[in-house]
């Protein structure tokens, strides 16, 4: 099993470019599933959640060809497979994206229940009861959703709360379906604005992307297209953070800062210095940093996959800051490693309560999901001494080769197996 050894201490400096965002890249490739004509997709992230939705699409019927290394083309012309199976779904929650499209095209689906994971349960109750208000006929058969529809009809949704995967599904499924559907309490984060503008250049009929109301009139089918993924605005807010935990100073390029604005306004209260140079790059350097105080809401506001990153950059900050999670229910298990370096944090509830400016040391720790493996590497670039990381393939499902991008940049990390 692959482990990351890291000697901190050095500041990080230089340019690092932006991958294309894997939250992105998943529903877009599900999205291939509606048409059997190609669909081409540029700017993928060579990430471990690729590969497997890859796998899953060929498992499918689905030939995918990569003639470059961030290029998929797809064509789904041929499914002869309808399901999402269990080993898969349980890797990568994000195979319950093939549900929509597959009742939607196909009318049948069989997806293995996601189950919980690490930072907490995520149950998909909101994307079944959507479907079955669509038309959809849903059942529980041993452990999978088994869906069966002769043609979805569009109607009048409204989530109980926020949620982008669903969001993300019940767009996919209502964009083939007859008449009009409407989604209320809809996700408008940036990766569901890029969804639906894959969706339109394959023929879709969707308004409101990106805000909370999407109306979707229902097309009789769709064609192939090519689309550019968006960048990671999730892996910019953790370069943003590398450089200012370890006092460094760093140009990032190709992202997008309209995507991370509440995360550029709150890091720039905390005393990190960033500095807009164009539409797609950021100039970042560390400053006197101040604890804040921080909550995770939906989009525009501050992302739960940066609040593990935030953490690092807290415990070195003077004060206190707390930390409120109101997203996911299990999602600060980062926090007791971190204490084993030397970070001093109480968890109280869905609060983490840090006070900063302790003086972090190397330790031996363990990564227990993706954003979690992401700011042990950042504490470990901060702390003085080795660390050495265990079970990094977290991280390998969202950051592409991300230790490379960090030796780069003058960062001493390393990829081992024992």
């Amino acid at each position: 099993m692959d482990k990351f050894r890291i000697v901190g201490g050095k500041p990080l400096e230089g340019r690092i470019s932006i991958s294309g965002a894997k939250n992105s890249a998943l529903p877009c490739m599900a999205a291939a599933l509606l048409t059997p004509e190609t669909v081409v997709l540029h700017n993928l992230p060579y990430v471990r959640d690729i590969i497997t939705m890859r796998r899953l699409l060929e498992d499918m019927g689905c030939m995918v060809l990569m003639p470059e290394r961030n290029t998929l083309k797809i064509t789904a012309e041929d499914i002869q497979f309808f399901e999402a199976p269990y080993e898969l779904v349980k890797t990568m929650r994000a195979s319950v994206l093939a549900l929509g499209p597959l009742v939607a095209r196909f009318g049948q689906a069989k997806v293995s229940l996601p189950g919980g994971c690490a930072i907490g349960q995520r149950p998909i109750d909101m994307h079944l009861s959507a479907l079955e208000l669509l038309g959809a006929k849903i059942e529980l058969v041993g452990g999978d959703v088994v869906a069966s529809a002769e043609r979805l009809k569009g109607t009048e949704i409204t989530f109980d709360k926020v949620t982008v995967t669903g969001t993300e599904n019940i767009m996919m499924a209502a964009v083939l379906a007859k008449g009009t559907t409407i989604l209320n309490n809809a996700a408008r984060e940036p990766e569901v604005v890029d969804l639906a503008k894959l969706l339109s250049r394959m023929g879709a009929r969707i308004i409101g992307a990106g805000t909370n109301q999407i109306k979707i009139e229902g097309v009789e089918k769709l064609r192939g297209a090519e689309h550019t993924i968006i960048p990671d605005r999730i892996e910019a807010g953790t370069f943003l953070v590398a450089a200012a935990i370890t006092n460094g100073a760093l140009e990032i390029t190709d992202c997008n800062p309209e995507h991370i604005g509440s995360v550029i306004d709150l890091f720039s209260s905390t005393g990190v210095k960033i500095e807009r140079l164009s539409d797609v790059t950021l100039r970042v350097e560390s400053g006197n940093l101040q604890a804040k105080d921080m909550i995770t809401e939906p989009f525009p506001l501050f992302p739960t996959d940066l609040q593990a990153q935030y953490m690092a950059l807290m415990t070195q900050a003077q004060g206190q800051a707390v930390i409120t999670e109101t997203i996911f229910e299990n999602r600060f298990m980062h926090a007791s490693e971190m204490m084993r370096m030397g970070a001093n944090v109480q968890i109280k509830g869905n609060q983490a309560i840090i006070e900063g400016g302790k003086k972090l040391t190397g330790a031996k720790i363990l990564a227990s999901d993706l954003r979690a493996s992401a700011s042990l590497v950042l504490v470990g670039l901060a702390a003085e001494g080795e660390t050495i990381i265990d079970r990094v393939y977290h991280i390998d499902r969202g950051y592409d080769k991300i230790e490379e991008k960090l030796q780069r940049l003058g960062g001493q990390i390393e990829r081992f197996r024992d």
